[in-house]
């Protein structure tokens, strides 16, 4: 993405974004590969991903919850991805039924990074676009790629002026 805002701005509400996590334990419920279907431990991409991932560990009634640290983006510019804190190595393992969460997908580059490291786990986001969609095994809606996403921890409540006088 360019170092602009994207075309189009799509705004999501903590109401909104529970919402849409909770939908997407529901997807995740019974897909992993332990006993009646369980995950072994969820992995929150932070710090996108915290909010969601702690949601789905909760409905999904998983414990284990660690974070992988990949810095791509510094506001609004995409750059070069790195991997600041990885998960405890014990517990991930080549990722066999661990679940990986993000809120979004974007170009799909921080995705690579995980897969690479970890090709046996589930990559799971709650928003999708169309480049990175190939690379995520579950998401719950899909934007197109010039969308911008506002999620709540970027916005703050503030007065809006109503459109006719000034009270």
């Amino acid at each position: 993405m360019a170092d602009r805002p994207a075309d189009k701005a799509f705004i999501v509400s903590w109401d909104q974004l529970h919402r849409d996590a909770r939908a997407l334990a529901w997807r995740l419920d019974g897909q992993g590969s332990g006993p009646d279907g369980a995950w072994k431990a969820v992995v929150a991409i932070t710090r996108g991903g915290m909010t969601p991932a702690c949601i789905v560990a909760r409905e999904l009634n998983v414990r284990t919850v660690d974070t992988i640290s990949i810095k791509s983006y510094s506001h609004q510019a995409q750059g070069e991805a790195q991997v600041l804190k990885a998960p405890d190595a014990a517990i991930m393992g080549d990722g066999e039924n661990i679940l990986i969460v993000d809120d979004l997908v974007d170009s799909g580059r921080t995705l690579e990074i995980v897969r690479g490291l970890y090709p046996k786990a589930h990559l799971a986001t709650v928003y999708a676009k169309p480049k990175g969609k190939p690379l995520v095994q579950s998401y719950i809606t899909e934007v197109s790629q010039d969308t911008w996403i506002y999620f709540p921890w970027d916005l703050e409540l503030q007065y809006a002026k109503p459109l006719r006088g000034d009270e």
